[in-house]
This record gives C-alpha cells, structure tokens and sequence, in this order.
C-alpha cells in the first residue's frame, strides 16, 4: 500500500464514487491506513496488531457493498464479496465458510500474476513476433546446402537474402502492417475438467486433486487458422505464461491474500437468529455464525496453493438488519466486528448528486451508451430534480431499494429513445426536462397498483 495514501485521502477517493455515508468512509480509510501502520510497526508488535473488523448497518442500495469494492480497487488488494446467507453448517450440502478464504488466495493468485504479466509484457510481444515471423518466413538452417553461395562473393547466399526478408517482415511486423494476415499458429487444445466431487456432494477443498488429475492428462494441440494480430495476442500470452515463475507468483499471493486481503460479507444479518430462538433453521443459522468464528478470529486454512493464516485479512459484514438486530449474533462473532457504522437511508437530495456527480453516474453512463450511436442527450436541473423527488417517494411508498431505484427510473425514463434511435431521420440531441420526466415516469410511480411491478 503506498504511504501517501492517508485516510483524509482515500475518503476524497471514495467520495469520487460514493455519496455520503462519511461515518462508513471515515471507519474504513482508518482501517486500510491501519494496516499500512502495522507493516511498519515495530517486528515484535507486528504479529500481535490485529485488524479491527467492521460492521455496516444499513438498507439495501445505500453503499455498503461499493464502500468495500472501491476500497480494494484503492489498496489494490484482494478482494471477493460472498454473502452468509449461501455457506451452510459443517456436515450439511453446500458451501463451507472456509471457501471464502480459498476464493480470496485465487483472486490474489490472478492478482499478481497480472502483475508479472504486465512486467513481461513488451518482451513477450517481442516473442510473438518472432514466433509470427518464423511462421511466415523460416529461418534456413545453419548446416543447410542451399545456405553457403558456394565461393562466389557477389552473390548474396541464400540464408542472407532470407535474413534480409525477415528483417523486412520485422519490421513490417512491428508497425501493424499485416494485422489482417491469416496464418496457421499450432494452439493447445484445453483440456476437459476432471470433475471431483468430496463428500456430502460437495466440491471445496478438492480443487488441488481436481488440477492435478487434470494435469496428468497429456495436452493436445492443433492448428488453426488465426490473423497476425489474433495470433500474436494469443503467442504473447504464452510467452509471458512461460516467463512467470509460479512458485513467486504463489509465495506473493499467499503472502498478499493473508496482510491485504478484504473479505466482504454481506447479508450477515441473514445468519442471525433474529430472536427467534429454536430449533430447525436458527440451529442452522448458529451453525454458519460458529463455523465463520474461528476464520474471523485467525485460522490456518488449507488451500491449493498452500496454507493461510486468517489473523491480519479484513472482514467487512454488512446488513439491512431490519428484522434481525446486531445483538442476535453469537457474543463471539460480535466481538469480532469491534467497528459498527450505521449507513444513512438516502435522501432526495442526496438521489441528485448520486446521478450526476460521481465519476461513474448513472446519467453520465447512459450520456456515453448513446454517444455511441452519435446521440447527444442532456438533462435539465428540473429533470434531475424531478428522478430524485420521484425516486424517494417509490422508495417511501413501496420497499426502499435506495440508489437501486434510480436504475429502475432511468431505464423506464429512456427506454423508448434507446429503442427508437438507430432508427430515426431527425437531429441527434435529446434534452430531458422535468415535464418529460413527469409524461414518462410521473404517472405510473401515482398509479401504486402498477408501480409496485414497474418501477
């Protein structure tokens, strides 16, 4: 993690994205900053530091799952979101929470080796060129007859004219002038997946004996016909395959996954019992919260690429909480989750700056999708005004879905000029104002009997 990044400014990064919601900001830039203190901290003091887990309360649609994404994106650290609600008990079908922490090394594995693919890059394009060229035209062989010009000087022997047109074609190679070229590249054909299937019919923790099976099964290859710049995407990135050291790649992942990882949970409040207390599902539901327990609090958990200890890795859980409370988790868990933040419901004012402030608004997202059929589409301040009062009021009436119903507004709102347009002889610019907004939306979010299916 790189030191400037202090938590003043991962907020000022995460407000780019995100409206609102300071307190969940604030509660997690402290904790990413906390872990660049602790690699830095005293060796003896390093190993005894622990993350301070963070709980989000809050409504769907309000940020808590984009909050944790951003955040990884920021630190550039591994990162998966599962939800509680799909892990089962030991012993029962399905997935165990320990999958979690396996799907976290794979995505740390793929991490870095991006990385050493990006660093080999150039001298991997450089392989697969000439891998192209040696298509195209052979190099003669050394011990050739037809390479020496037999005595006479003048003449230029033939592995020197073939050198001369390989160089041409170098270069021809280099400056893209044969892109559209068809040659014949020999490609390994994948495998088929040596399905393994562990007891009670499930899958996890069997994925090392899968891989290998898997690669005891002799790779076959054949030809096929590809243009040179298909051909060099594809040769590129098995020479970049060959140049990385897996067992690097693996002790990096490892190593990154256990100190930066991000393990986000949502719909933990699913889990809990939500003061019902008996048997059947809430025994089930205890099941997960105990089986999740001793991940939380730092385990040794067997993995493909080897073991992982769980003690330094962030756990970000989130819930709606609306019929279950934090206090029906088991005490252990919740004193695993030390940072509780409770997210704010969204509101009018707060729809507007989410659809025309972030980088990625929602109104800048369809302004670019119709930019690329050469349409121009603006939104007048009323009009924006009119989506956010329109929005909130669903979200009052029916269920509150937060930024989630803007999605809902703006596909209604648009859908007849995104169906309509690659057809239509006219000028290419729409402006939308508060009074379209009404026409197209305004009546069916009054009519509730059909807004509860629509919008």
């Amino acid at each position: 993690m790189q030191e400037n990044l202090t938590p003043v400014k991962i907020v000022e990064e995460l407000d780019k994205y995100i409206i609102g919601q300071y307190e969940a900001k604030k509660a997690v830039a402290i904790a990413l900053r906390n872990r660049w203190r602790r690699m830095n901290a005293r060796e003896e003091f390093k190993k005894e530091i622990i993350p301070n887990n963070i709980l989000m309360i809050g409504a769907t649609g309000v940020g808590k799952t984009e909050i944790a994404r951003r955040l990884a994106q920021l630190a550039q650290a591994p990162f998966i979101k599962v939800e509680a609600s799909k892990f089962t008990e030991v012993g029962y079908v399905g997935r165990d929470v320990e999958s979690m922490v396996r799907d976290l090394v794979e995505q740390a594995v793929n991490l870095v080796k991006a990385e050493q693919k990006e660093s080999v890059k150039a001298k991997a394009l450089e392989l697969a060129n000439e891998a192209i060229l040696d298509i195209l035209i052979p190099p003669l062989s050394v011990h050739s007859p037809d390479s020496y010009s037999g005595g006479n000087s003048d003449k230029p022997s033939d592995s020197e004219l073939n050198e001369r047109t390989r160089e041409k074609f170098r270069e021809k190679l280099k400056n893209k002038e044969m892109e559209d070229r068809k040659i014949e590249v020999e490609v390994v054909v994948p495998s088929h997946q040596v399905q393994v299937v562990g007891p009670m019919g499930g899958m996890d923790g069997f994925d090392g004996l899968q891989d290998m099976l898997s690669g005891m099964i002799p790779k076959k290859k054949k030809t096929r016909k590809m243009t040179v710049a298909e051909a060099r995407e594809y040769l590129a990135e098995e020479e970049a395959q060959k140049m990385i050291d897996m067992d690097n790649v693996t002790r990096e992942a490892i190593e990154r996954a256990g100190n930066s990882g991000i393990i986000f949970i949502d719909e933990i409040d699913k889990i809990a019992a939500g003061g019902q207390k008996g048997g059947g599902a809430d025994v089930s539901r205890e099941g997960v919260q105990r089986d999740l327990l001793p991940i939380v609090e730092g385990s040794s958990v067997n993995t493909k690429y080897g073991t992982i200890k769980t003690d330094h890795i962030l756990f970000v859980a989130a819930g709606a909480f609306h019929v279950a409370k934090p206090s029906d988790l088991i005490p252990e868990l919740q004193g695993r989750f030390p940072i509780r933040v409770e997210l704010n419901a969204l509101t009018k004012e707060d729809f507007v700056k989410i659809l025309s402030q972030p980088r990625n608004a929602l109104i800048k997202q369809y302004q670019a999708l119709l930019e690329s059929e050469n349409v121009t589409v603006t939104f007048t301040d009323d009009a924006i005004g009119e989506i956010a009062e329109i929005a909130f009021q669903v979200n009052q009436q029916l269920e509150n879905i937060g930024a989630r119903r803007l999605h809902t507004i703006m596909s209604s709102l648009l859908n007849d000029i995104l169906f309509e347009v690659p057809d239509l002889n006219r000028e290419n610019v729409f402006d939308i104002n508060a009074a379209f907004v009404r026409e197209k939306v305004g009546k069916l979010a009054a009519r509730k009997e059909i807004s509860h299916y629509i919008l």
